[in-house]
């Protein structure tokens, strides 16, 4: 019996390549002799790039349309191609051509030798800065030793997943999402493909500075609470040296002729103390932040428009369908 898969292409504001990246899907796709099906989830684009997809999926049923009322950032968008996801396994690609489609078959090789989740490992990533590069590759090797999640490093939301991991993931609810660690979290078999990373086909990157940071601070808070445990290790340890330095003042005043230091010194232990914690209250503050984001109950995203797929399932049946695959994963 032949296997169907899901390809799931997030996009924001890609006009200039997401017309050829859906051809190059096409063509790998149709050489695998399979069924499938490409899901693009619109996130907000202010471009073209929702009408060029429409227009396509119009003359081929196998493209089809996930729009979203607004940016919801490309982390939900992977989430809701999870959600609407038809097929036996599901890939994850971005729209900017950077993960060659070719690739895609040998993680399908992959996942029909067994494994439930094939990820791509970059042995080189073209067109990036050094800043990018270097800053990369410390944020996989720091949040790896802060967690006790195997989370490879040098890999990222590029990846197939067999459709029992897609059920479990689909039970994940957690507002601030890292898609590549929670797949790591779920466990199940494992393996990756390597290959290189090609430069964008056209347009620019999406993921700028203050974007990374973000998705960086996502990361680290949605997997470990070392940050937290640092934050209070920090705290005792300055109380520890606060309360030496006060014993030897007392002593050198008590015992010896000593002229005390100016305000100069004391302003600067001041600001050194209080900068330290400022520090604190982020670090505490941003767990808080995310704690507030989960209490809220509100919806991941919101669809505008779904082009192409079946009649949305009732409020009851998507609620037995998450009871299923609780049960499965307790199993």
């Amino acid at each position: 019996m032949k296997a169907k898969y899901s390809i799931i292409v997030p996009m924001y504001n890609e006009e200039e390549v997401i017309a050829h990246t859906c051809e190059r899907l096409l063509q790998v796709m149709d050489g695998q002799g399979e069924p499938y099906e490409l899901i693009f989830i619109n996130d907000g684009s202010r471009d073209r790039s929702a009408d060029i997809i429409r227009e396509i999926g119009s003359a081929d049923p196998r493209v089809k349309l996930i729009d979203f009322s607004r940016n919801f950032g490309h982390q939900l968008a992977i989430t809701a191609g999870m959600d609407y996801a038809s097929g036996d396994a599901i890939i994850i690609i971005d729209a900017d051509l950077q993960d060659p489609p070719e690739v895609m078959l040998a993680m399908i090789a992959k996942w029909k030798e067994g494994y439930d989740v094939v990820y791509g490992k970059r042995l080189q990533r073209k067109g990036e800065t050094w800043f990018k590069k270097t800053t990369a590759s410390l944020f996989y090797r720091l949040l790896r030793s802060m967690t006790n999640v195997d989370i490879p490093v040098d890999t990222g939301d590029f990846r197939l997943i067999d459709r029992k991991v897609n059920d479990v993931l689909r039970t994940l609810k957690e507002k601030n999402r890292f898609v590549r660690g929670l797949v790591s979290w779920v466990g199940f078999r494992q393996t990756s493909v390597e290959y290189v990373r090609e430069e964008r086909f056209a347009g620019e990157t999406k993921y700028p500075l203050r974007k990374m940071i973000h998705f960086a601070a996502d990361g680290i808070t949605s997997f470990s609470y070392k940050p937290l445990r640092m934050a209070a290790y920090i705290g005792f340890g300055l109380s520890a040296l606060s309360f030496v330095y006060l014993v030897v003042v007392v002593i050198q005043r008590l015992f010896f002729v000593v002229q005390m230091p100016g305000w100069a010194s004391i302003i600067a232990i001041n600001l050194f103390f209080n900068g330290i914690i400022l520090v604190l209250l982020g670090v505490i503050g941003e767990y808080i932040g995310r704690i507030y984001d989960e209490s809220k109950g509100r919806p991941l995203y919101i669809v505008r428009e779904a082009q192409g797929f079946e009649e949305p399932k009732t409020e009851k049946e998507a609620e037995r369908e998450k009871a299923e695959a609780r049960e499965y994963a307790r199993k």
